[in-house]
């Protein structure tokens, strides 16, 4: 896939982001690897007014081009594609389940087996820090930790994948847990599965990857 294609790829996916309630306004941001660094949505546009040239290339050096500034959270995407060469695209989201549990400084435990796909036994919570800021990229990189998802405390969420997708689908998986924990906590404490159960669940989909 050309440049072009993947800068279409990459909005067309920041608009399925919209649809799907996992942002609004100019909230959130994604991007996708190409050549020796990223394409990531632009700084303060829309996705519906944006176009194929306001998206921005950042080089995993650093390095911006572009006819508009990246969004700020350009660093949080580039320490994980530093630090996870196993991503392909990124996602970051203010969605309003993860938020609200993100502004709790609360993550996601083992209530259910479906946390999995995530990675572990649970989806942690990366400590607050300023948007855009170096320190808040170190606390996620940390968060990332043998996971593809975390939450932001008093901010949002944040996963990758291996395409754009695939992140939008693990994306909006893990807003749809985040919905129904909150809804379980209005009842009572949910039981955890253990860390045995979840071990296996973790297996099972790993063979199933490997089937596919």
């Amino acid at each position: 896939m050309n440049f072009f294609d993947k800068r279409r790829h990459l909005l067309d996916t920041a608009l399925s982001m919209n649809r799907r309630g996992l942002s609004q306004g100019t909230s959130g941001n994604i991007s996708t690897r190409a050549g020796k660094g990223f394409l990531i949505t632009p700084s303060a546009l829309p996705y519906d007014e944006c176009r194929v040239g306001d998206v921005v290339w950042t080089g995993l050096d650093g390095t911006i081009q572009g006819q508009r500034k990246p969004s700020t959270e350009w660093r949080l995407h580039l320490n994980i594609y530093l630090n996870y060469p196993e991503a392909g695209a990124v996602l970051h989201a203010h969605s309003p389940w993860c938020t609200t549990l993100a502004c709790l400084d609360r993550g996601i435990p083992a209530f259910h087996y479906m946390i999995a796909l995530a990675g572990g036994d649970s989806i942690r919570c990366a400590p607050y820090a300023i948007f855009g800021s170096r320190e808040l990229s170190d606390f996620v990189v940390e968060a990332l930790r043998d996971r593809t998802a975390c939450l932001l405390a008093h901010h949002g969420m944040v996963c990758f994948a291996e395409n754009l997708k695939a992140v939008l689908a693990l994306a909006v998986e893990v807003e749809n847990l985040a919905r129904v924990y909150v809804q379980c906590l209005r009842i009572a404490e949910p039981k955890l599965l253990s860390a045995d159960e979840m071990g296996r669940v973790i297996d099972q989909f790993a063979e199933y990857r490997k089937a596919l």
